[in-house]
């Protein structure tokens, strides 16, 4: 089958490394292309999200020289400017690969577990390879069975059902207060790797707008490009606070950022629709007596842990089930490519015969029509047949009783059906 899986992702690397091995979508094609052309590479697709860079080559040949062909593309490709990153990539082959996929595909693989976010970035970069051609006969029924095996996944077990980080369990209860994300405005407060996560989830669960509040812009504006938000300053939020129906804030400040006035002030502007407040930082973002006024809804992380603790407990269980329908499907897929090589092999074997077949009944013919004994002419056809037929494995198993090897003559009774022939006879 000829599969190689080659990258590094946050098992393997730190997040430094993982940054700079990022391919960003301006680059992709070009990427994909490059990695085509590797020798031996037929074709390749290529999976980049914050967590992972992952190639995915379907190959003429596995072995040593293809694995380190793939490294030297993936360190000049990246530029590392010199630096080797050998001891974080992982390399898979084969039936690895098959596995490896399916579990990535199915959030088993992923910093959160049964994150849903993966299966669409995952689908994003096989429609990505498909668009620029790189996909083929090899790793375009891989990526198909990867989507329908996350979709059992995800509809046979119930590792998608409960959040497991804070980050996912204000985003849910965000869908749970309101229903429709895509008419709502969400205010991030704070840039670190929890108001990330969070604003990854609300894009991810369609939000209508995004504002992202830090004190310094520029934190702020890298994570407003990338999930297509707005920054502002933390002066700002005063202003802007009526805007917001949902706030999740995680600083590190160590005072209050959120006083029970200003979110009071930010009501009557609002004319008291609801507004939905998580604050998940240590020590506390927002004054406590803000969740006393009408219409606020106010969380901490406290009260959101014992849902985690116990969600994360119901995760892992269905992970488990989830890992077996998994290895499953693998072996399924595996007997379906073993399958489709034996059809190749038998294909070309009834082609050999036809065309044997096809000679000699022209040479028949032609005896024929030259007045040859009808009764002769058939005689010979079939012995011909049958000679020209056993010929090549004749050949081969005598090479093999030479060398003494008795796994092929076996292999051969049992082809042949050799030894219930001689039972019957």
């Amino acid at each position: 089958m000829s599969l190689i899986a080659l990258g590094l992702n946050h098992h393997t690397a730190p997040v430094d490394i993982r940054e700079r091995a990022a391919i960003g979508n301006e680059r992709l094609g070009d990427a994909l292309l490059a990695l085509q052309k590797v020798d031996a590479i037929d074709e390749a697709a290529i999976v980049s999200t914050c967590n992972r860079t992952e190639i995915y080559c379907g190959t003429q040949e596995s072995g040593a020289g293809t694995d380190e062909a793939l490294v030297e593309w993936l360190h000049s490709h990246l530029q590392f400017d010199g630096q080797r990153v050998d001891e974080y990539l992982f390399r898979h082959n084969d039936s690895a690969v098959v596995h490896h996929l399916m579990r990535v595909a199915s959030g088993l693989d992923s910093l959160v577990l049964g994150e849903p976010q993966i299966l669409g970035q995952i689908k994003r970069a096989y429609r990505d390879a498909e668009s620029v051609g790189t996909l083929g006969s090899k790793l375009s029924p891989l990526f198909q069975s990867a989507f329908s095996v996350a979709k059992q996944v995800r509809t046979d077990t119930a590792i998608g059902a409960s959040p497991v980080s804070v980050a996912f369990a204000a985003v849910t209860l965000s869908r749970q207060i309101f229903a429709d994300l895509g008419k709502h405005t969400a205010l991030l407060i704070g840039a670190g790797e929890t108001v990330q996560l969070a604003a990854r989830h609300l894009v991810g669960a369609g939000i209508g707008r995004l504002l992202i509040a830090n004190r310094t812009v520029a934190r702020a504006e890298v994570l407003a490009a990338e999930t297509g938000g707005e920054a502002i300053l933390l002066g700002e939020i005063p202003s802007r606070l009526p805007e917001a129906d949902i706030v999740i804030s995680s600083t590190g400040a160590p005072l209050p950022i959120l006083g029970k006035g200003a979110v009071e002030k930010a009501l009557k502007l609002r004319r008291y629709r609801s507004m939905l407040i998580v604050d998940i930082a240590v020590p506390r973002d927002v004054e406590s007596e803000a969740g006393a006024l009408d219409g606020v809804f106010l969380y901490t992380v406290d009260d959101l842990q014992a849902v985690i603790d116990e969600n994360r407990e119901s995760r892992r269980a269905a992970a488990d089930q989830a890992e077996e329908i998994v290895r499953n499907q693998v072996e399924i897929y595996m007997r379906r490519v073993r399958a489709l090589g034996a059809n190749d092999t038998i294909r070309g074997y009834r082609d050999h015969v036809d065309t044997l077949r096809a000679e000699l009944l022209a040479r028949g013919g032609r005896e024929l029509a030259a007045g040859k004994d009808p009764q002769a002419v058939l005689e010979k056809l079939a012995h011909g047949l049958a000679n020209r037929i056993m010929h090549a494995p004749t050949a081969r198993l005598r090479d093999a009783a030479a060398r003494g090897d008795t796994d092929l003559i076996q292999a051969a009774h049992r082809l042949l059906d050799l030894q219930n022939r001689s039972k019957d006879s």
